[in-house]
């Protein structure tokens, strides 16, 4: 488990690397990838399930 002091440390290597300026931009692509990951996962519940078991009857 993370503690305060190492989360601090993450953040701060992460200005240092990108700049302010810049983590805005990531997290906005951030937060759309993880958007566009939970609408494919509804998308998939949505679609009706086909039953392979049972033959059509003619």
């Amino acid at each position: 488990m993370l503690g305060t002091w190492e989360i601090i440390l993450i953040v701060l290597v992460i200005l240092l690397i990108f700049g302010g300026k810049k983590i805005p931009e990531l997290m906005r692509g951030l937060g759309k990838g993880v958007r566009s990951f939970k609408d494919g996962l509804n998308d998939k519940e949505d679609e009706p399930k086909e039953d392979t078991k049972t033959t059509p009857q003619q």
